[in-house]
């Protein structure tokens, strides 16, 4: 590989020759290849990571186009793992790029993330999100939180025995429907962006520094808002009555996988329950959902409407019947992205 390649990194002081050789030695595995997921592989291939492992259970669908910047529209109907392959394939560089076209849960995960140092937050729903925190506490490895809906979003490097994990801030995940996603309030690409570069920017500091010297990097909770030009910082400092990194309790990696959704035989249907024990506000979800969704009502404590030709009916519970899909890995997409988990 040419040296002329990274010679502006390498001339950046934080970073230097040999952090750029500590880059191109390390692996990082990013959970979804959509929207912060594509532009946190477009980043690291191209800033020269020895080997990035991107995993998406999805296809790309029209609605992907104006934010995830893999794809294109010959891509559309395509596995966004393939598409992606595809797209950082014509990026070149030093970067091994391996994919993965799978449903992320307590039984891929292990394998997917057991050789390498740092796991990046693409996903699009909380269950994930926390079972990701639930791994890397428990075996010890960082990972970088991201979250975009609308004009904002979070971002969280979390190191492990040293500052905040996910558990510490947010302590349990707000019930199914309590919070927007990008199915109900939209989000922007100049947002998605924003938050991925820094999530990049945290990864690519973390596998460029010694592992005997990360804990002393800067650890905070950053909000930033491209629509309002608002950005916050917190510092992100353990609790040590944390359940998971100061109990070392870990209900998401624990959990049976698959438990959360079921083909019903015959009905083309789909059973989907939260991981969550919390019950949802239906007639929250109810306003949220109004004018986005077909066919939306509210009556007899349940909650039932279409939403790309699929019928919900969501029960106090939160669990749910998607009718008009027999896929299990569709059928938990459209729930997380429809009602959040």
């Amino acid at each position: 590989m040419s040296a002329r390649r990274f010679d502006r990194q390498v001339r950046f002081a934080g970073l230097g020759s040999a952090g750029q050789a500590r880059l191109e030695a390390g692996s990082a595995l990013i959970v979804g290849c959509g929207a912060l997921g594509g532009a946190l592989a477009q980043s690291l291939v191209r800033s020269g990571v020895g080997r990035v492992r991107v995993v998406d259970r999805d296809i790309v669908e029209e609605s992907n186009l104006p934010r995830q910047v893999l794809f294109e529209p010959a891509h559309l109907g395509r596995p966004k793992v393939e598409a992606a392959l595809e797209t950082l394939a014509r990026i070149g560089g030093p970067t091994r790029v391996e994919g993965r076209a799978l449903h992320v849960d307590t039984d891929t995960l292990p394998e997917l993330a057991r050789d390498v140092e740092l796991v990046l937050d693409g996903t699009d729903n909380l269950s994930t999100r926390y079972l990701i925190n639930d791994y890397a506490v428990e075996r010890g490895i960082p990972w970088v939180y991201g979250g975009v809906v609308g004009g904002a979003g979070l971002v969280l490097p979390v190191l492990p025995g040293v500052g905040a994990c996910l558990r510490c801030i947010f302590p349990e995940p707000a019930p199914p429907g309590a919070l927007p996603t990008c199915d109900t309030a939209g989000v922007l690409q100049p947002a998605v962006a924003a938050i991925a570069a820094l999530q990049a920017a945290c990864a690519l500091r973390l596998l460029a520094t010694p592992r005997e010297e990360r804990a002393k990097l800067p650890l905070r909770l950053v909000e930033l808002d491209v629509w309002n030009l608002e950005s916050h910082s917190l510092s992100a400092a353990r609790d040590p009555e944390c359940p998971c990194c100061g109990k070392r309790e870990f209900p998401w990696l624990d959990a049976p996988a698959g438990a959360g959704a079921v083909s019903l035989c015959g009905r083309n249907t789909v059973q989907v329950r939260p991981q969550l024990a919390a019950r949802p506000d239906l007639a929250e979800i109810a306003r949220r959902l109004d004018g986005l969704v077909e066919e939306l009502a509210l009556h007899g404590g349940l909650l039932v409407f279409r939403s790309e030709g699929v019928r919900f009916t969501v029960f106090p519970d939160g669990r749910a019947l998607l009718e008009g899909t027999s896929e299990i890995d569709r059928a938990r997409a459209l729930y997380d992205r429809v009602l959040g988990s």
